[in-house]
């Protein structure tokens, strides 16, 4: 083995045998276990969130393919409606100055598909940087013909069957992307705005009971005045009680809307009165439905005021009886603008009662940027009611298990409050909907134009449209886990890993996938899409952000593998912004954070930190320390092999069944292995990965390599040691690392994988020429034969005895190689049996000189003492330290520290300093103060026991 664990000669050299050997592919025998990847954006990069989620998958997979089991890790990437249309749009007007209207809508998706053979494989790239042990054979994409054939399919059956429908609703509409879009592409943020209140005049003379000829009501969106319909009051307010069913002459457009008794309305908020817009806000929609009103769209796909409104019923059909007039000097216009003029002409006429500022959430699109609008649109919907009934039922009944159990509420809160789905969307890039159009708008679904044509008995002369939007890409990824199966066909691979096993996913998609998942996979299979859904939590910064790259704290993975120079982060997190000092403030922060850039560490590192912060389903903060001392671990893991190999190779290593002569260490470390197989197997089996990643370090780093390696030297190095002796600690040390090894796999593919290959063969687990993989080997089961309960007491006590030492010597200032005397006295029988078995440990790794059982504690001379359960540890001072020498010595610290002491107590005195100093530096002083007064204590401690020497 190379002197020093390099992971980046090793990492690509295993993965690329491992692909080439077609080690990620089903046996083909075991009991079938199988999980579908969270399909990434097929435009994206790897981020935090992936390599978090993807590590956790490929554990899985791992841990159950050396278990035995039949194992799939379904591979694929989605298509990314919006996110690869507006990509290949930007590389187009860059290198053509084109846009996709002057190509067409073929030659557009031509050009797509030519960036996805050329582009489109980057983040399955960086997913195999990860280690992950997905079937690349099967790669599958959402927009491939099996894919697409299962979605028409779907969208056919849904449609023949009355749950797919086309209608006028609400939607969020993306006035840059001219499209609708979902909730979860809609980014919530805070700010400051401004909230109007208007005076709304009452018709017909009528006054409110104290006199007024108005009624106020408030808004932060005015322009939207214009398609109001009405004005509701809370039935329980006395003030209002008189009005209801009289009238408002509106404003600015002279239309006659009543005033309705609505719950909406909030008696403690505002006025008590709100204006009813059905068709510019989701609230007011549901008021308009309760109270039959018409819906009023003022605005354009563009968001721009419309010359004239569009006038429809609540089916979506026209109202030619309601005059749609609006004001001329609005039309055009864009809302922002049409907005400070409709304040501007309400001021002028008296109608402004005041303007509060306030603090609002206002949606964004996540890719434009623009403000989204609630739109009145023609859209495809899945009538989700009959859907939503067996999907609660699955969970409800376990057939479906959530981890953790708590993310069921979540999950019934959204089924049971569920609106009809909007599936369409008004782009290129996507499943076409399967919908043909004649002149007069009738519709036509079916997987085909010809088939539609024989369908509805339709002639060849009648002119058809396909329909020229695309389905929403949740809908195309709901049928994830058996679309990629074959499905509609009656596949084995469907018959034998459907229904999947466990579904690895992020709680903020449980309703935008997961729920979906669930109800049309029961829908067309009669099968659960999986029978357990591990649910974690989200990546955040250190200081528990969330990563943004507005906010220049988005950590890039493969950075943390590979190690990235300052200069090079600083451009990768700052290259795009347009505002400078913006720019500057994140340089700064990059810099603080990380002073001379990130150093490499290596997957093994990153995964196994991962892992470390698993715990069920809270956020985990990523920290940089913990990725520092996991990088440790593997250097702690490799030099641990080295001394093994050194020790081993060319060797007896007792590669047969016979038997060995096993030393008190070499019984007590295969017990402690037992131990440990039995814990990290029951943490994995309750996806508790932070309690196997602790459990494996805690037996690698503190037993192991700390303990039975120190301890196997005595007995390897030793010339009086029997040739039996030696032969079984060379056994255990090579049996234990390579059972280690197996254990650490799945989690440490790559290290584990190397080292193993030079292991095995002295285990007798391998050929050693390579053939074989560590992934390929069973899963290490526990022996409870193997668990001795009095080795492991002996052994304590061995460490209690030679930790006690090591203490003294720090204490007293003692030389690391001096050979001491040492007295054990005041014990128990037990502990005299334990000191002449183990004479040869304790001197060793103690550097003893000599070990005397003391049977009259009162004839013990003067010394440094140090309890093991009721024995004393005693090492006499006699000779050892020059008592005056120390003293002074100790003195002379303790007066550093008060002097330490007193500088930091006097600026904390100081009024103006706590007032002033931000909390974080007051905070750091008080915590130094207490590590001097912490430091100063164990010196004076140290002072008193040797001044009574």
């Amino acid at each position: 083995m190379e002197k020093t664990y390099q992971p980046e000669q090793i990492e690509t050299r295993w993965y690329e045998r491992w692909e080439a050997d077609n080690r990620f592919a089903p046996s083909g025998s075991g009991t079938p276990y199988s999980i579908m990847i969270p399909p990434p954006n097929v435009t994206g990069s790897l981020h935090m969130g992936h390599a978090f989620q993807d590590t956790i998958m490929d554990t899985l997979i791992r841990w159950r393919r050396m278990q035995g089991n039949n194992t799939l890790w379904q591979v694929g990437t989605d298509h990314a409606g919006i996110a690869t249309q507006m990509l290949v749009e930007r590389k187009l007007a860059a290198e053509t100055g084109q846009s996709r209207h002057d190509l067409g809508r073929e030659a557009f998706i031509d050009k797509v598909w030519e960036w996805k053979r050329e582009s489109g494989g980057h983040i399955t790239r960086q997913l195999r940087r990860m280690g992950a042990s997905v079937d690349w054979s099967r790669e599958r994409f959402t927009m491939d013909d099996g894919f697409y054939k299962a979605v028409q399919e779907v969208f056919v059956r849904l449609y023949d069957e009355g749950l797919i429908y086309r209608g006028k609703r609400l939607v969020n509409w993306d006035p840059t992307l001219h499209t609708a879009i979902s909730d979860l592409e809609v980014e919530n943020r805070e700010q400051q705005g401004q909230f109007w209140h208007f005076r709304y005049p009452l018709a017909d003379g009528v006054t409110t009971d104290d006199g007024k000829n108005h009624l106020v009501v408030a808004t932060t969106r005015p322009e939207t005045m214009l398609g109001d319909t009405g004005v509701a009051v809370n039935p329980e307010d006395p003030r209002y009680a008189s009005l209801i069913g009289k009238f408002i002459e509106l404003p600015l457009v002279g239309r006659r809307i009543p005033i309705v008794a609505d719950e909406h309305a909030d008696m403690e908020k505002g006025s008590g009165c709100v204006k009813v817009t059905p068709a510019h806000d989701f609230n007011d929609y549901e008021v308009g439905k309760r109270q039959g009103h018409v819906l009023i769209n003022v605005m354009t796909p563009d968001a721009r005021i419309r010359e004239t409104a569009e006038v429809f019923d609540l089916q979506g059909r026209p109202r030619p009886d309601v005059d749609p007039s609006l004001p001329a000097k609005y039309a055009d216009l864009d809302r922002f603008e049409a907005r400070k003029l409709v304040v501007a002409d309400m001021e002028a006429l008296g109608l402004l009662d005041q303007v509060e500022t306030i603090s609002n959430t206002l949606p964004y699109g996540d890719r434009s940027g623009d403000v989204i609008e609630p739109l009145l649109t023609d859209q495809w919907f899945v009538a989700v009611e009959s859907l939503a009934k067996p999907a609660i039922d699955a969970v409800e009944n376990g057939d479906i298990e959530f981890v953790p159990k708590n993310y069921e509420n979540m999950y019934f809160a959204w089924m049971r409050d569920l609106q009809d789905w909007c599936i369409s969307r008004q782009l290129w890039w996507g499943h076409r909907i399967p919908a043909w159009y004649d002149a007069d708008g009738n519709v036509y679904v079916a997987r085909t134009e010809g088939e539609a044509r024989k369908k509805y008995d339709l002639g060849s002369d009648l002119t058809l449209t396909q329909d020229e939007d695309v389905l929403d890409t949740w809908f195309s990824s709901g049928l994830w886990t058996f679309g990629t199966l074959g499905w509609p066909e009656n596949t084995e691979d469907l018959a034998t890993f459907h229904p999947t096993s466990v579904l690895v996913t992020g709680f903020d998609i449980i309703f935008f996938w997961v729920a979906r998942m669930i109800m049309l996979t029961l829908k067309f299979t009669g099968e659960v899409p999986f029978k357990q859904v591990y649910v974690h939590g989200l990546v955040r910064d250190s200081h528990g952000h969330k990563m943004s790259k507005s906010k220049g704290n988005v950590l890039d993975p493969i950075d943390l593998i590979d190690g990235i120079d300052l200069d090079s982060l600083v451009e990768k997190r700052t290259g795009n912004m347009m505002q400078p000092q913006k720019a500057k403030a994140i340089a700064k922060a990059t810099h603080d954070d990380f002073p001379a850039g990130i150093e490499p560490h290596g997957t093994d590192a990153l995964r196994y930190t991962f892992l470390s912060l698993a715990t069920t389903g809270r956020d985990i903060k990523f920290d940089m320390g913990r990725l520092d001392g996991y990088r440790n671990f593997c250097n702690k893991l490799w030099n641990a092999s080295r001394y093994v190999l050194m020790n081993t190779e060319g060797q007896d290593t007792g590669t047969g069944d016979e038997a060995v002569e096993l030393s008190l260490a070499d019984r007590w470390i295969i017990s402690r292995l037992q131990q440990t197989e039995a814990q990290v197997t029951k943490a994995l089996e309750e996806y508790r990965f932070d309690h196997a990643s602790q459990a494996l370090y805690e037996f690698v780093w503190n037993e192991y390599c700390d303990w039975y390696l120190e301890l196997s030297k005595p007995v390897l190095w030793d010339d009086n040691a029997s040739s039996e002796a030696k032969r079984g600690t060379r056994r255990t040390l090579v049996r234990v690392l390579e059972a280690v090894l197996r254990l650490a796999h799945p989690m440490m593919p790559y290290i584990s994988e190397e080292i193993w290959q030079r292991v095995a063969p002295l285990a007798g687990k391998a050929s050693g020429d390579g053939s074989e993989s560590i992934m390929n080997q069973p899963w290490p089961q526990p022996e409870q034969a193997k668990i001795d309960e009095g080795a492991t007491r002996d052994i304590e006590w061995l460490k209690g005895v030679i930790v006690a030492v090591r203490n003294i010597r720090a204490e007293m200032n003692i030389a690391p190689g001096k050979l001491l005397d040492v007295l054990l006295t005041k014990g128990v029988a037990a502990d005299r049996e334990r000191l002449e078995a183990n004479r040869l440990f304790l001197a060793k790794l103690a550097k003893l000189q000599s070990a005397t059982w003391l049977d009259d504690p009162e004839q013990a001379p003067l010394s440094a003492t140090q309890l093991v359960g009721e024995m004393e540890v005693l090492v006499p001072m006699a000779d050892l330290i020059d008592k005056d020498a120390e003293l002074t010595r100790l003195g002379k610290e303790i007066d550093k520290q008060d002097k330490l002491i007193n500088g930091i107590e006097k600026k904390l005195g100081n009024e103006s300093f706590v007032a002033k100093a931000p909390e974080a530096v007051v905070q750091k002083e008080r915590d130094k103060l207490a590590e001097f007064q912490a430091t100063r204590r164990v010196l004076v401690e140290q002072r008193d026991k040797i001044a009574a020497l």
